[in-house]
């Protein structure tokens, strides 16, 4: 039976995964990398399951695998870890084949939303890893999640948020580029966007985005900073068989370079305003 979790990383998802858990139920115990008082391997020593959601490959490991203070040190045998930041595949199973040495259950589970899908329960995870430790892990995901996609081996889950992401930025830097020519065209952008969004032509997600540019609201909720660090993951050493991704990655880094690295991605507009 799980009835004790940690999570590892209370930033703007996290902190919130957390308090989903709070409010079902659970005993929760919350480590930052920032400001905790103890290490990794203490703040995991109860849990049944620990949760990590932080910023890149390098937190990833330094959390999971230190040798003295890491998570993967404290857990006790048979517990399950899971990792729901955005990596790179080969770190995810890096992580996925430390935990087996160790004798602990791996599920490689990063999530698509953001900051209100997170308050909400309303995450949906892309998880790599075995059915059965995917079925053991059934109540905390779906107290954090609305839904769970079983993609394949440890990671396949972390390979699908990558494609799931760049699709996603590929469509706003588009769409902020085609919103300013809209504009030097004569059209009403508002207009545009509406009647756009009466065809097949604009997914949800495309559309919340654009209604956001509109808006001019750019409260971080994916920041530009974590979409080139999401991108740069996708593309590797792709570049040549990825030319719209890298046309992507580099709007996005002009955005960076102009000041707007921390506000939400769909501030990429501003380039073209």
């Amino acid at each position: 039976m799980i009835s004790t979790i940690t999570v590892l990383g209370q930033g703007a998802m996290g902190s919130r995964m957390a308090d989903r858990l709070d409010a079902a139920g659970f005993e929760v115990t919350r480590w930052s990398r920032s400001g905790s008082d103890i290490t990794p391997r203490e703040a995991v020593a109860r849990a049944d399951i620990a949760l990590a959601m932080l910023r890149d490959d390098e937190a990833s490991r330094d959390v999971w695998l230190d040798a003295e203070a890491g998570a993967l040190a404290g857990l006790k045998k048979g517990a399950i870890a899971i990792e729901s930041s955005t990596l790179r595949p080969d770190c995810m199973r890096d992580l996925g084949e430390a935990a087996s040495r160790r004798g602990l259950a791996f599920l490689d589970a990063p999530v698509l939303g953001s900051r209100p899908q997170a308050e909400a329960g309303a995450l949906v995870h892309l998880i790599g890893g075995v059915e059965e430790v995917v079925d053991r892990a059934q109540p905390l995901l779906k107290a954090v999640g609305a839904k769970q996609l079983h993609a394949g081996e440890i990671g396949a889950g972390a390979s699908l948020k990558l494609i799931a992401n760049t699709l996603f930025a590929t469509q706003v830097a588009l769409l902020a580029e085609l919103i300013g020519r809209a504009r030097k065209l004569g059209l009403d952008p508002s207009a545009t966007v509406e009647l756009l969004g009466a065809t097949p032509l604009l997914s949800p997600g495309a559309a919340a985005a654009a209604s956001l540019m509109l808006a001019g609201q750019d409260d971080p909720m994916f920041p530009v900073n974590l979409v080139r660090k999401d991108l740069g993951y996708a593309i590797g050493e792709a570049c040549e068989a990825m030319p719209i991704a890298v046309a992507a990655s580099k709007a996005f880094g002009r955005a960076a370079a102009a000041g707007m690295g921390g506000a939400n991605l769909t501030a990429v507009h501003r380039l073209y305003d």
